[in-house]
């Protein structure tokens, strides 16, 4: 953990999500950005966001390949709160190449297609949006997978070389589902037809009981890698 995370850390020690949001915002000024997919997390620290007018960007990733029901809470998202959401888009040209060569569905073909795949989709839309930033929130939580158990709260994050914050990493599911039923919080639908974690429509199907919350994400790979990159290392190839 760099000097940095290490003060972040100390100075959010036992602060509720709303106060470490409200002093993140303070500390790091314009370059602090939250990243939204509009899952049940994101749509909990959106709220608290927007509804504390806190100077804190709010970006998405419009991959291209989304939900009908995502694009929906996304636009009542915006009609409710009446803030902006940054939409950031893959390279046209990247795009192009990729499916004149492999077609639109090469994601199911190989793990390196779909890693090709997530790179161009998300991965360096997310870098653009990162870039200048010294600060990136996020709605990971520690129960999500066994990946994240291992995670911090607070984190460095070397490859964008900023500080990473989940604000409610020990919230349980439970807490975050009473938090957005005492709000009148928007939400994607899909959540409540066994989808726990949403991505991209070809990539994510609905969990079945005692299945993990990541199983409907790339079901068909190997089911301890539940990660497109966006929070772990990774490289992007630009052609």
């Amino acid at each position: 953990m760099s000097e940095l995370a290490a003060y972040i850390k100390k100075e959010t020690a036992g602060l509720e999500p709303v106060e470490v949001l409200t002093l993140l915002s303070d500390i790091f000024h314009d370059e602090i950005v939250f990243s939204t997919s509009f899952g049940w997390e994101d749509q909990v620290i959106a709220h608290m966001i927007f509804t504390n007018n806190l100077p804190i960007k709010v970006f998405t990733l419009e991959t291209g390949r989304l939900f009908p029901e995502t694009y929906y809470v996304w636009n009542r998202t915006m009609e409710i709160y009446g803030k902006p959401i940054h939409a950031y888009y893959p390279k046209t040209e990247l795009v192009e190449q990729m499916v004149s060569a492999k077609g639109p569905s090469s994601f199911y073909e190989s793990v390196e297609n779909r890693k090709e795949c997530c790179g161009i989709r998300k991965i360096e839309p997310l870098k653009r949006a990162l870039a200048g930033n010294k600060c990136w929130i996020t709605g990971i939580r520690a129960e999500q997978s066994a990946n994240r158990q291992s995670m911090d709260n607070v984190e460095w994050d070397e490859q964008n070389n900023l500080v990473k914050f989940h604000p409610i990493y020990s919230w349980g599911l439970d807490e975050v589902k009473n938090y957005i039923k005492e709000y009148n919080i928007p939400y994607n639908t899909l959540h409540d037809k066994g989808f726990p974690s949403i991505g991209c429509a070809p990539c994510t199907r609905a969990v079945q009981p005692g299945e993990d919350f990541r199983a409907g994400r790339w079901w068909w790979e190997d089911q301890s890698k539940k990660e497109c990159g966006l929070h772990g290392v990774h490289e992007v190839t630009e052609k």
